[in-house]
Parts: C-alpha cells; sequence; structure tokens
C-alpha cells in the first residue's frame, strides 16, 4: 500500500510539473496586478523608449527621461515619491496630476495597460 501511494505522489508531481508549462496566461508579477511581457508590447507601442533608456526593449535609448535600468530598486520616483508598484501605476497614468510641469507626458494608457507596464519595469532590478 506504502509503495502505491509513493507512485501516486510521484505521478501527480510529474503530472503537475507537465502541466503547468501549458498554461497560457500570461505571468503576473505580484503587487502589480500586471503581465511583464503585455507591459513590455506597452511600452514599444507607446513609444516610452524615445524618451528612457529601457533593458530588453529594441531602440529604447532615450535620454529625456532617467534611464530605467534598475528603476524596481530604486527608492523614489519622479524624485518625490515612493517608489512601489501602486505609485508607479498612478505616475505612468496620471503623472502631470502628480507633478505638474513635468516632463513625463500623459499618455492616456489605461489603469490595465499601466500595470502592465509596471510589471515588466518591476523586472528591472
Amino acid at each position: 500500500m506504502r509503495a502505491c501511494l509513493g507512485t501516486f505522489a510521484v505521478a501527480i508531481t510529474v503530472g503537475a510539473a507537465f502541466t503547468s508549462g501549458c498554461n497560457d496566461a500570461p505571468k503576473v508579477i505580484a503587487g502589480t496586478n500586471g503581465s511583464p511581457e503585455r507591459g513590455k508590447a506597452t511600452i514599444v507601442e507607446y513609444g516610452c523608449g524615445k524618451c528612457h533608456t529601457i533593458p530588453g526593449i529594441h531602440d529604447a535609448n532615450g535620454v529625456v527621461g532617467p534611464p530605467l535600468a534598475s528603476v524596481a530598486r530604486r527608492t523614489y520616483i519622479a524624485g518625490n515619491f515612493p517608489n512601489n508598484p501602486d505609485t508607479l501605476t498612478h505616475w505612468i497614468m496620471a503623472s502631470q496630476a502628480m507633478k505638474p510641469k513635468t516632463a513625463m507626458p500623459s499618455l492616456g494608457l489605461s489603469e490595465p495597460q499601466a500595470h502592465d507596464v509596471v510589471a515588466y519595469l518591476e523586472t528591472l532590478h
């Protein structure tokens, strides 16, 4: 009986390992409610690399805004605001409302798009 239970446990573990790769749902970064893969696509679509240097984004070598390498480890964003997923999401959506006259434009991203962008930025350690 004990051998059968052990074999069953191994079969469940192996089955889980094989089926876990079949999930087509995008990976979500904890605390962001977003997908880094979709965030990367949004960053490209909205041309964020024209102003920022962003690791992992082709031709993202702008120098108007700060480089975003290691942004996930920074204490503050825009020099004034604590760097956490909620604040960064708000910044991406409404930077002008948070800091009038900032060079960061309002891009018109939806909240889900901003969550995705933050999920990508959270991968930049």
